[in-house]
């Protein structure tokens, strides 16, 4: 029973997970229709796509401060309430600045939540499983991007309004999340080093490793003396935490420059790009959202067997090749229609079996205690600007260079992710959080 209680609190906090995925892609579908209702000039309508991508980066750099002050848990209530309040504001907004903050405030929940979700699964997850609690995450942002492209589908038919809809619908799994987040406790972590709450989180550690509980509650209790005699060393730039920073940034950098977010976002521009009708993009677009789907569980379900080292190593191979492919193909356009879908779902696949399934993970186990949430916005935040920058910049490096020399570039750029991670990246599998700390920082 104890076993299956941390597996419940990890399955609610990753419904942020499924509700960041859902609200980053549910866009996609309404996002003619705003155009046409309101009658927006270029430039209004690329705010308006971009404005929640804005938000989520800005939450991303903010996600650390209400996570330490006022704890994992009442942070995720505000993530919740972000979400319900976004879906319900731009369903029902009257005019166009209204429905701008209201997308704001739902990129806001996005970037607090790729902070703090990850990082409270984390902290109560037991060493040996921790990976693929953390990685359920990842598995509902996909889940989440899927099923608001199938949602968007079967709404897509409802006339003027279905617009209003689709962005809707996301109010019923966001009650779901704030509701549910009431059941699952505070971080134990949380709770001694900056509350020094220990017989409330020795009760959950009790819950989370009965066998090792003490132990386990000592390590921490060490960790936080250690923070009261070093703090002038407690800045996360202050040179003691270089390693893990330099992991953190490097790793969050090359997830992006892999070309993911530009084939999200523009997979049917791409498609058409090669020769397909619209139609058979839409089509398309929809099998990216169930290969990812499919390798990211598959990738969850390993990562405590095989480890994050060994994933990247595979994934980074495959996406070299898979991108080589993909640009090759744009070289000699002739037979590119039915080539390019494969390769890019090929692409998927590699990158959900590694990148996508490990980054969470791997950002929130190899930060300190004392640093962890502030390393986790700096991953995300390094993430989610990346992601911001490929977004606004593929359309205009499409055009001006051509989809052979884009699709080189993101395959030079993996190939410098297998350098890194070959020469780099630590394993973490199997290892508690203390123990990652003392391999990386005092190492």
């Amino acid at each position: 029973m104890k076993k299956h209680s941390v597996l419940a609190w990890s399955m609610v906090v990753a419904l942020g997970g499924f509700l960041f995925g859902f609200d980053t892609a549910v866009i996609s579908g309404a996002e003619k229709s705003i155009q046409q209702f309101w009658n927006l000039s270029a430039f209004a309508h690329g705010l308006t796509i971009s404005i929640a991508l804005i938000g989520t980066v800005i939450g991303s750099l903010i996600g650390s401060k209400p996570s330490d002050r006022f704890g994992r848990k009442n942070t995720l209530y505000f993530v919740a309430a972000a979400y319900l309040l976004s879906s319900l504001g731009t369903a029902l907004a009257d005019n166009w600045h209204v429905f701008l903050a209201f997308r704001f405030l739902g990129g806001l929940g996005v970037g607090i939540s790729s902070v703090t979700a990850p990082i409270y699964i984390s902290e109560v997850s037991p060493a040996h499983r921790r990976g693929r609690l953390v990685g359920l995450f990842q598995f509902n942002v996909v889940l989440g991007i899927l099923i608001s492209y199938l949602s968007n589908y079967l709404l897509s038919q409802g006339g003027e309004a279905s617009w209003r809809w689709m962005l809707g619908v996301q109010a019923f799994p966001s009650i779901i999340f704030l509701v549910l987040i009431y059941f699952i406790p505070e971080s134990p972590r949380w709770l001694i080093l900056k509350r020094g709450a220990t017989e409330k989180a020795l009760e959950i550690l009790r819950i989370i490793n009965p066998l090792n509980c003490n132990e386990e509650l000592a390590s921490i209790q060490k960790s936080g003396l250690d923070i009261q005699q070093n703090k002038s060393a407690d800045g996360l730039f202050s040179g003691k935490y270089n390693k893990p920073v330099m992991l953190a940034v490097l790793f969050a950098f090359f997830n992006q420059v892999s070309g993911i977010n530009a084939i999200i976002y523009y997979a049917p521009r791409i498609f058409e790009m090669a020769g397909l009708g619209a139609h058979s993009s839409l089509l398309s677009t929809v099998g990216i959202g169930m290969v990812n789907f499919i390798f990211t569980l598959l990738a969850i379900n390993i990562i405590d067997k095989v480890g994050r080292r060994t994933l990247m190593l595979i994934g980074s191979i495959g996406l070299i090749v898979s991108l080589a492919l993909i640009a090759f193909t744009f070289l000699g356009a002739k037979s590119s229609g039915f080539q390019i879908p494969i390769y890019v779902m090929l692409f998927i696949a590699f990158f959900a079996f590694s990148q996508g399934a490990v980054i969470w993970v791997f950002i929130s186990e190899i930060f300190p205690n004392q640093v962890r949430a502030k390393g986790q916005t700096l991953g995300s935040s390094t993430h989610w600007v990346m992601a911001a920058l490929i977004a606004f910049c593929f359309p205009y490096l499409a055009e001006s260079f051509g989809g052979a020399n884009i699709f080189f570039f993101f395959c030079a750029m993996m190939v410098l992710q297998l350098i890194f991670v070959w020469r780099m990246m630590p394993e973490t599998k199997g290892q508690s959080l203390e123990q990652i700390e003392t391999g990386i920082v005092m190492h």
